[in-house]
């Protein structure tokens, strides 16, 4: 453990927590995702403007994602077809 090191009650250090949560999450994330690739499948009928509305809805809670960790402003994004 290095001198700085913070440990929280259960005696874990930010650093662990953050890579314990951050690999479940991105894992999980990954998945859904992945389910959403699916529906390009021949079971479903989709227009080229509701991929697009998919589409930019993913980049943009990505784009938060990425303004978060430079520590940017970041509002609670809402989808619907």
């Amino acid at each position: 453990m290095e001198e700085n090191e913070v440990k929280d009650v259960a005696g874990e250090s930010k650093a662990d927590k953050f890579k314990r949560l951050a690999s479940k999450r991105v894992v999980n994330a990954i998945s859904k995702v992945e389910l959403i690739a699916n529906l390009a499948g021949s079971g479903y009928e989709y227009t080229p403007e509701q991929v697009e509305k998919i589409l930019t809805a993913l980049q943009g809670s990505v784009d938060k994602v990425k303004a978060a960790f430079s520590k940017q402003k970041i509002e609670k994004t809402n989808f619907q077809l």
